[in-house]
């Protein structure tokens, strides 16, 4: 958030409160921004506090405290803030969406719901797709939270007494008798939430942990692997427990914890960890945790934000060869991931996945699910109550076939975070949650069908269309119909978990291809309320005339200043014009590329050229004959904002369009 409109926005209000009084509100107003954006939410805090009263803007002031508050994991105290921000009309855009997922974490779904209503109702165009799809998601789950809350079963919780202390403890892990964990004592204290860096700790595993706890007092893993001005954690153990790889970054340098990486470390002569490496499979733009072994040790599962994932944190994989090398991380899919947070994977040895998530129909922030894999369809279930709550409930692992661990921050804790003992069935001192009898199980049939219009406007319905829907995975048709009058076609059977291609071709026009993956469709068992539900997808597919000369403008094809390289974000854009060509095959384009003014004539004319040029050979790279493409560079002279002046409006400018030369 930008600090520069403040003086403009807190001058008048100085008049009312007092000049000096104002001054030192003001001052630490601004220094609390400093704070904030450079991700130390608990100093911002302090700062936030002093300027309170001070006649700084109720709307900046309390959605800045909110946000302090909730990007340091403290979601309930952030409530009362985005409450007070929205009454003071903040123009926050997701505002009501972090003060839903803040009233939910509270227990308190109606309020939670009416807040994402509004949100999803208000919500502005440039909202990202990721947040809308999620709050799109969690409006369905808080319409059944009542039906999600009736999900319990026979397992008591018992919190782990002297292990847990005012800090944060979660991640448990056993490696032999030992209960490997991590927790907030450092000496060191995070500036992003108040409490000491974190570390991994270790103590003697009781053989009856849900009666005594476990002794000795916690211990330090390993004093080579102990760094003060770090946070470290999460680990997990190989399954002959010699090598560990474990989470370590956020030392507070770099704003929204990016600088979390993978490292490794193995046990030794002496019995001596060695001083942990950076894994390459490690994003160095990216957050990276919670990493898992399979139970055969061959696989690493964890937890990373990179670009390309399907939204928010996700789960990922890599595969380890007899030499100890790692594959390509490759994303776990729809089914898993969800465009909200997906973390703390574990195996089992029965190889069900535990993951937490808040992006599944859950009771809280994070809630503990199980997926488990059959016949080629992923089914994902939430672990109900008691492990799960309106809190964060995470990080569970089995120690026997009955019994095991997990993290929740949940009420009635010693503090944060805090590590529970679980044991299915009941105990004779505890209160025990009684199974509901299960119910007969439900099914859904799935179905795709769409319609075939002229991109153009208005759309026009096309008929004399041929339609073709192929299963991804053999390359053959499951249907193929002709559209009649109103161009629609379907509907057919789906198949969970396939992924299919729609082709629709028509003399005069370009032949148009879709995607479409069952990943992450299915209806979770939860909100099935009959015993068989029918549910279609419409799919609209939009063909554009093949007319020589036709422009068409690739509206994320474009250049840094001064540059002709092709970005990140441009290669997806120009894989589509590849597919175009494949699809086409008599087809033959000229990609023009343009510039802005900010350079002479000859000098954008040369740069242009370099621009589509460089186009036409990545699309030459994926396969496509060199014939049947023109690269040609048009310079300044064809701007689309004439007297630009935002680096936005040069952008625009600085565009590839592709023209139509032969059909």
């Amino acid at each position: 958030m930008k600090t520069n409109t403040l003086s403009a926005l807190l001058v008048a209000l100085c008049v009312t409160v007092g000049l000096t009084g104002c001054n030192s509100a003001m001052q630490a107003y601004k220094k609390g921004v400093r704070h904030y954006d450079a991700g130390e939410y608990n100093l911002a805090l302090t700062q936030f506090q002093k300027a309170g009263g001070g006649g700084i803007d109720p709307a900046r002031l309390n959605y800045y405290t909110a946000e302090s508050y909730r990007l340091s994991n403290r979601f309930g105290e952030a409530v009362p803030f985005y409450q007070k921000a929205l009454e003071a009309n903040t123009t926050e855009p997701n505002a009501r969406f972090n003060y839903a997922y803040a009233l939910k974490s509270q227990g308190n779904y109606p309020a939670a719901l009416e807040q994402l209503q509004q949100f999803v109702a208000s919500a502005p165009k440039t909202t990202a797709k990721a947040t809308l799809d999620k709050a799109k998601r969690e409006v369905e789950t808080l319409r059944a939270i009542d039906v999600i809350a009736k999900n319990k079963s026979l397992i008591t919780l018992r919190n782990m007494g002297n292990l847990n202390s005012t800090g944060s403890e979660f991640a448990p892990v056993v490696r032999g008798e030992e209960l490997v964990f991590t927790a907030s004592r450092k000496e060191q204290t995070y500036k992003n939430n108040g409490l000491p860096m974190l570390g991994l700790y270790k103590t003697k595993l009781n053989q009856n942990p849900d009666e005594t706890g476990t002794s000795p007092a916690p211990e330090p893993f390993s004093t080579n692997v102990f760094q003060g001005d770090v946070n470290e954690g999460t680990p997990a153990f190989s399954k002959d427990g010699k090598t560990m790889i474990l989470a370590r970054g956020n030392n507070g340098k770099r704003k929204g914890g990016l600088d979390v990486d993978l490292y490794i470390s193995r046990l030794g002569e002496g019995n001596a960890w060695s001083q942990p490496q950076r894994l390459p499979i490690s994003d160095s733009l990216a957050w990276d945790g919670s990493p898992a072994f399979s139970a055969d040790g061959k696989t690493l599962y964890f937890a990373s934000n990179r670009a390309g994932g399907v939204g928010g944190i996700d789960l990922y994989r890599t595969s380890i060869d007899a030499s100890g090398r790692f594959s390509r991380p490759v994303n776990m899919g729809r089914d898993i991931n969800t465009p909200g947070d997906e973390m703390f994977p574990y195996v089992a040895p029965n190889a069900k996945l535990y993951f937490a998530s808040d992006g599944h129909p859950g009771l809280g922030k994070l809630d503990v699910f199980v997926a488990t894999r059959s016949g080629g369809v992923t089914r994902v279930e939430n672990m109900g109550q008691p492990i799960n709550s309106p809190a964060d409930d995470f990080g569970l692992i089995y120690t026997e076939p009955t019994k095991g661990f997990l993290a929740s921050n949940r009420g009635g804790g010693k503090g944060d975070d805090d590590i529970y003992f679980f044991q299915e069935g009941p105990a004779a001192d505890t209160t025990t949650i009684a199974q509901n009898p299960p119910n007969a199980p439900k099914t859904v049939r799935y179905f795709i069908a769409g319609t075939v219009s002229v991109n153009e406007t208005p759309v026009v319905p096309l008929d004399s269309a041929r339609v073709r829907i192929l299963d991804d995975a053999t390359g053959q048709p499951i249907a193929e119909v002709t559209t009649g009058e109103t161009g629609t076609f379907g509907k057919y059977p789906l198949q969970e978990g396939k992924d299919y291609t729609i082709l629709a071709e028509r003399r005069g026009y370009l032949t148009r291809r879709e995607t479409f993956t069952m990943q992450g469709k299915s209806i979770p068992q939860i909100f099935l309320t009959k015993p068989q539900t029918d549910t279609t997808f419409y799919v609209p597919l939009l063909l554009d005339k093949s007319l020589l000369n036709k422009t068409f403008v690739l509206e994320n094809i474009y250049y840094d200043l001064d540059k002709y390289n092709i970005r990140a974000d441009a290669a997806p854009e120009l894989d589509k014009i590849v597919v175009i060509l494949k699809d086409n095959p008599t087809l033959k384009l000229e990609l023009s590329s343009h510039t802005d003014v900010r350079a002479p004539d000859a000098y954008n004319l040369r740069l242009s050229q370099n621009r589509a040029k460089a186009a036409v050979d990545y699309i030459v790279s994926q396969g496509i004959s060199a014939d049947r493409l023109v690269a040609k560079g048009y310079g300044e002279t064809q701007l689309v904002v004439k007297n630009a002046k935002t680096e936005e409006e040069h952008q625009r400018n600085r565009r590839t369009e592709i023209k139509i030369l032969e059909l």
